[in-house]
């Protein structure tokens, strides 16, 4: 004989986990809401350590691992190499952080819809993206140009003039 549910609640919650080919993860159940305008923030301030990746997608986040490898690895690569000018050095941390810029500029230009949709599927709360993040897609996109510029120029004076500007 079975034990009789004790609620409405239980009959229906026993009933769908009973009938549903669906596995649903008991963490997913209590994630919190991700707000699009604070993770285009970590994108644009702290992306090149990939602190963006880690609050949208956990510790285990490969590319968050791979933004925050950067540092690092250009540190070694600016102390182990003598001869090697530090903008070569520093090269993998430089293109994690333009990458991080061009990040931000995808999160943050991101439907509220599709942001609920991918990041949000168990919120009850929906996203109301306002003119904080207008605000902060502009900054994003003016340091984002001006430090493509900046390490473009370089670049080329380091590779065509031996870095005799500078």
């Amino acid at each position: 004989m079975q034990p009789l549910a004790t609620s409405f609640a239980d009959q229906n919650a026993a009933r769908f986990f009973h009938n549903s080919h669906q596995t649903i993860d008991p963490v997913d159940m209590t994630a919190t809401h991700k707000n699009k305008t604070f993770a285009t923030f970590l994108a644009t301030v702290f992306g090149g350590f990939g602190m963006h990746r880690f609050y949208l997608y956990g510790k285990k986040d490969f590319w968050g691992w791979v933004h925050f490898c950067t540092a690092p690895l250009s540190l070694l690569l600016m102390t182990t190499s003598e001869g090697q000018l530090a903008m070569f050095a520093a090269f993998p941390f430089v293109l994690s952080v333009l990458a991080a810029f061009i990040e931000a500029l995808a999160i943050g230009l991101m439907s509220d819809e599709l942001w609920d949709q991918r990041h949000n599927p168990q919120s009850p709360h929906k996203s109301d993206s306002r003119w904080p993040l207008a605000l902060l897609l502009v900054l994003t996109t003016g340091i984002g140009a001006t430090a493509v510029i900046a390490t473009m120029a370089r670049t080329f004076d380091l590779l065509y003039t031996g870095g005799s500007y500078g």
